[in-house]
């Protein structure tokens, strides 16, 4: 199992040779400019959003006690510059993640978790909030946050597809999902639309093994899933390619269509290929979406 030690020091490797410069001299100009995606520093007339229930990791400073003296909760107020300004990702965690067809190359987990957090990484240098989906980890500044992501992302899940929460998607921010996207469709469908339909823009990113996309095998060859909770044997595993890249092939058709229906983008990465280059379309993706 990774750790999340691990997990950062791979992510800052692989985030180190991009040049600084190109998040800074972005961020520089949002500083002075009001784009679509607001301001770096928060000031007079920054404009309410909406309340929300404070979070464990949210600081005591930032809870707003008069609109929390109503209630049994506490509340922390957003505003506009804030949500504009949040990233949230989703890492799939799911059994099927941790496959991989060789010793040479990492698992589709190590890479997408090493991806999730170099583009955090270098979002959170440029003065970006980045957090998780659902409530696990509230948008957020600083090496704490990254820290705090890290050991998120090097758990997994006993389920064997997972499925990404548009719970935690704020209003006109940016997201991105990091998964194989192998499973049911239906719930990846449900989170690009609810995210739609809340402005926000992202990035779906598949991660795949080269041996998903060969299908390299003959003859008897048993098929288990990750968790062990699925199971097929054929005597002729050669019969099955065709239809198999086929519903392969369909599946990437239906991702770039939803993509497209949504405003999002789309591209598939193999662990056999460049991260650099991955964490590349990644940021270009995101920032696209500005």
């Amino acid at each position: 199992m990774t750790t999340p030690l691990a997990l950062r020091s791979d992510a800052e490797a692989l985030a180190a040779p991009l040049p600084p410069l190109l998040a800074e001299a972005e961020h520089l100009a949002t500083a002075v400019l009001l784009g679509d995606h607001g301001r770096r520093r928060a000031g007079t007339g920054d404009t309410f959003w909406q309340y929300r229930p404070a979070q464990p990791h949210d600081e005591a400073r930032s809870i707003d006690w008069r609109r929390s003296a109503r209630s049994d909760a506490n509340f922390v107020q957003d505003k506009e510059w804030q949500i504009a300004q949040s990233i949230i990702l989703w890492v799939d965690q799911a059994a099927s993640m941790s496959f991989g067809s060789d010793d040479n190359l990492p698992t589709k987990a190590q890479r997408a978790r090493t991806l999730g957090l170099a583009c955090a990484i270098l979002l959170i240098r440029g003065g970006e909030r980045v957090g998780l989906t659902g409530l696990r980890l509230p948008p957020r500044r600083g090496e704490a946050q990254l820290m705090q992501m890290a050991q998120l992302l090097s758990k997994q899940e006993d389920t064997d597809y997972g499925a990404p929460e548009a719970q935690g998607m704020l209003p006109h921010s940016r997201a991105f999902f990091i998964s194989d996207f192998l499973g049911d469709i239906k719930p990846i469908e449900e989170a690009l639309l609810r995210a739609a339909d809340r402005g926000v823009g992202g990035a779906l990113l598949q991660v795949l093994d080269p041996q998903e996309e060969a299908f390299p095998f003959d003859g008897r060859t048993i098929f288990e899933s990750m968790s062990g909770a699925l199971r097929h044997e054929t005597l002729k595993a050669s019969d099955l390619k065709t239809r198999y890249l086929d519903r392969l092939a369909e599946r990437k058709d239906r991702l770039q269509n939803l993509a497209l229906v949504t405003g999002w983008q789309f591209q598939t990465h193999h662990t056999g290929e460049s991260a650099t280059s991955a964490l590349l379309w990644l940021y270009g993706a995101l920032e696209h979406q500005r």
